[in-house]
């Protein structure tokens, strides 16, 4: 646990990390770029530099042509005011600016703007000095100027690197978030076969290793635990069929015995009946245990189930079933010819248990069909009856059944637990599917899905 919560640790260090170096990448390239804009408003061509290069060249006679080109290259707007107010020279004004200003007129535009152009005055010995600068090229404060361009660029700016920003933390979060994934998924794979019951071997080098470990110990403890639980229940089927094969033996001869009155007689008939019971259920036990802990070794070969179908039919029919029982088949053009990759007997198992829930759970009699169907790579293959049926409360309760699932019919005789678990166990084995549909005096009906 220890190693795993470093590991998390580690990412989420990493992931503030950086963010934080993304901050000051923002701060910085936020400086740089501004910075030129600034220093660019700042150089030859600012106002400041421009104005006191007017200012040397400019005389009450006008200006130096070298001057007056670089004015106009800019775009830039210049007067010369005598003493009295009046422009005397000019040089590209727009046709909005007055010829004539009072002293009052010059206190206010010199700090600011004139129609909405900034300008920036010099005073020199024969008159004032005016540069005009084109409408939004600057903003002027009473003690600065800053560039009109700089400022419209400034909600862009932000919006740029807020994008940038988020695609840059989205990517750190894909990709650690895939790295996590990645060396994480094997673990919680682990660790759901092993809530499952089955036993696991991970390996895993670097940080995850000490977790890896655990599991693997878990593991080996379950598989223990599993591994005796098979052997006890062997053990035990074991024990069970010597004084099993007694009782049978024993019931048996009173049964035939002719000197018994007719009620002993009936009594040992019951007796033998349920000791067959008996027999199966200790069988289906141990055969259970076995798949479910994976200690059964399948011999799979190619069948064709429509063959294997056939034959338990006909075996079925030849060992004699009460008249009260029919037993249809029905098979698919397209299933004709598929075959399984399967363990035949543990496939003839199954089935069987089907049919022989059909037949127990339904003692006044019913009709069973046996369907196969190939779909899409799919072969499905379906035991249904027309008998009494489940419930939807006995059907949900033997779905819910984890474990070896009880009786869920009130008369010993009638038993769907087990053999159904016994079913499923099997169709697991061969990585197919189970499910069973079932309505109160509608019949039951069980499918069994393989993929090919």
């Amino acid at each position: 646990m220890k190693s795993f919560i470093r590991y998390i640790s580690k990412h989420l260090i990493s992931f503030a990390s950086f963010i934080i170096v993304l901050i000051l990448t923002n701060v910085l390239v936020y400086g740089f770029t501004f910075q030129r804009v600034i220093i660019k408003g700042y150089g030859d061509n600012s106002p400041e530099t421009m104005l006191k290069e007017a200012s040397s060249a400019a005389t009450m006679d006008g200006i130096s042509d070298n001057t007056r080109q670089k004015l106009k290259k800019n775009h830039i707007w210049a007067m010369f005011l005598s003493q009295t107010g009046k422009s005397v020279w000019s040089v590209d004004v727009p046709s909005d600016i007055p010829n004539y200003y009072t002293l009052q007129d010059v206190a206010v535009f010199s700090k600011g703007y004139l129609h909405d152009y900034p300008v920036f005055v010099c005073t020199t010995k024969d008159g004032l000095l005016v540069l005009g600068y084109p409408k939004d090229s600057y903003t002027k404060l009473t003690s600065n100027y800053f560039p009109i361009r700089a400022i419209k660029m400034l909600p862009f700016y932000i919006t740029g690197m807020l994008a940038v920003d988020f695609l840059l933390l989205f990517f750190a979060y894909y990709f650690s978030k895939r790295k996590i994934i990645k060396n994480t998924e094997p673990i919680i794979s682990s660790i759901e076969t092993l809530s499952n019951g089955k036993p696991v071997s991970l390996s895993i080098d670097g940080e995850l290793s000490e977790v890896a470990s655990s599991v693997n110990k878990a593991s080996q403890i379950l598989s223990r635990q599993n591994e005796a639980r098979a052997n006890w229940i062997s053990g035990v089927s074991h024990d069970i069929r010597t004084p099993l094969s007694m009782i049978m033996g024993y019931a048996g001869r009173i049964a035939e015995d002719d000197t018994v009155n007719s009620s002993i007689k009936g009594q040992a008939k019951i007796i033998q009946k349920q000791s067959v019971k008996i027999k199966d259920l200790v069988q289906d036990l141990n055969l259970v245990s076995k798949l479910e802990y994976e200690m059964h070794p399948l011999r799979k070969e190619d069948v064709r189930i429509s063959k294997l179908l056939r034959s338990y039919v006909a075996e079925l029919l030849n060992t004699g079933i009460p008249d009260t029982y029919s037993v249809e088949i029905e098979i698919t053009a397209d299933a004709e010819t598929a075959a399984l990759e399967c363990d035949a007997r543990l496939i003839s198992r199954a089935i069987n248990n089907l049919v022989q829930n059909s037949i127990n759970h339904n003692p006044q009699g019913c009709g069973i069909k046996l369907s196969l169907d190939y779909s899409e790579a799919v072969l499905s293959l379906t035991v249904a009856d027309d008998g009494i049926g489940l419930s939807r409360e006995k059907l949900q309760e033997l779905k819910e059944k984890p474990h070896y699932m009880e009786s869920i019919d009130e008369r010993l005789d009638l038993r769907h637990g087990l053999g159904l678990l016994l079913v499923r166990e099997i169709v697991e084995v061969h990585k197919g599917e189970m499910s069973i549909e079932s309505k109160l005096n509608c019949g039951c009906r069980t499918i069994l899905k393989f993929r090919k």
